[in-house]
């Protein structure tokens, strides 16, 4: 990539998949900024929601570690932001670091300046943007006719997790958070996923204002496809059908897919195929709006979650500088 300053990178979605990919950038000369959902309903979130009245706050805090500063004594804070207490009642399973911003937000007056300043103390590598403001929640509607409000309910339905998702909305309709907007358009590369289809990367997409300003960029946008399927959300989703989704939001605005060719431990797969959760099936083709690349960018680790944790986590993730590496050197290939 022909340029003197270093690339503006802007990272969009939520959860663990953001955090790998922020965690991997951090390491390279780039200004990083990572737009969040803010419609999660589940877990911690929905006590932030229902007893402070704030907007969820963990897939904030996930990015603001990911961003932190791992030296010395910041190595140790980072540790505390993603404690979950275990014991306690009325405060088992809730994290140090939502806690720690909630407090700080009735301090300031402002969430937003809570957010700000948590970013500060961390001594964050980049910027983390709330993609909206807006209190809002995200509705489902399948093909049955079924339809289920709050996030969490989608991501782990009780029904028929085969059953296809037909439409997906926010309720109230949310008004894009205009720190987030000129960030997507002054990037050099927009980064969608990995995480969730419905329940990380959409909701973004749904935030009136930021398909207008993917469609304005003069950013590289580029999709990291998931590793595996979800049920109740993507069963039985080949590659090409995560694309199609994502297209009926935002157009052909997306320029790179980036799709593992390695390998995933058998243990894991075993354990995903319980759940009626498998591979995604790459079926892609390069063609005259995106070109598709292949590489090795699975982490060779299955992470431990704590017991107290109520959320289903991804056992099988992508390695953070195996991806900062494919990311950056799409980059490079920018004219």
């Amino acid at each position: 990539m022909k340029q003197t300053t270093v690339p503006k990178i802007v990272c969009i979605g939520g959860g663990t998949g953001t955090f790998v990919v922020l965690k991997g950038l951090k390491q390279f000369p780039c200004k990083l900024s990572a737009v969040v959902s803010m419609s999660d309903s589940g877990g911690s979130n929905k006590r932030i929601r229902d007893e402070f009245g704030l907007l969820p706050t963990s897939d904030i805090r996930q990015c603001l570690v990911a961003l932190s500063d791992e030296t010395k004594e910041k190595g140790l804070l980072r540790k505390l932001f993603m404690y979950r207490f275990e014991k306690g009642e009325g405060i088992s399973g809730m994290t140090f670091g939502n806690l720690f911003m909630a407090a700080l937000a009735d301090i300031l007056g402002s969430q937003e300046e809570a957010i700000r300043q948590t970013g500060k103390v961390l001594r964050i590598h980049g910027s983390v943007i709330p993609v909206s403001f807006t209190k809002t929640n995200l509705n489902a509607t399948y093909e049955d006719g079924t339809t289920l409000k709050e996030e969490h309910f989608i991501d782990e339905p009780d029904h028929d997790g085969s059953l296809k998702i037909t439409t997906i909305s926010l309720d109230p309709p949310a008004t894009a958070n205009p720190e987030a907007v000129s960030a997507i358009q002054s990037a050099d590369c927009v980064v969608l996923g990995p995480g969730d289809l419905y329940t990380s990367v959409l909701p973004n997409l749904l935030v009136s204002g930021i398909p207008e300003a993917l469609a304005t960029t003069k950013a590289t946008v580029v999709y990291v496809m998931n590793l595996m399927t979800k049920n109740g959300q993507t069963y039985n989703f080949k590659a090409s059908d995560h694309i199609a989704v994502l297209e009926r939001y935002i157009g052909k605005r997306i320029h790179a897919v980036v799709i593992n060719n390695s390998a995933l431990p058998q243990e894991a797969l075993d354990l995903y195929a319980k759940y009626h959760e498998f591979p995604v099936t790459d079926d892609l083709h390069d063609t005259s709006s995106y070109q598709v690349i292949r590489s090795d960018v699975i982490s060779s680790s299955i992470p431990t979650k704590s017991p107290t944790d109520t959320l289903v986590r991804s056992l099988i993730r992508h390695d953070s500088d195996k991806l900062a590496s494919v990311l950056l050197s799409i980059l490079e290939k920018k004219p």
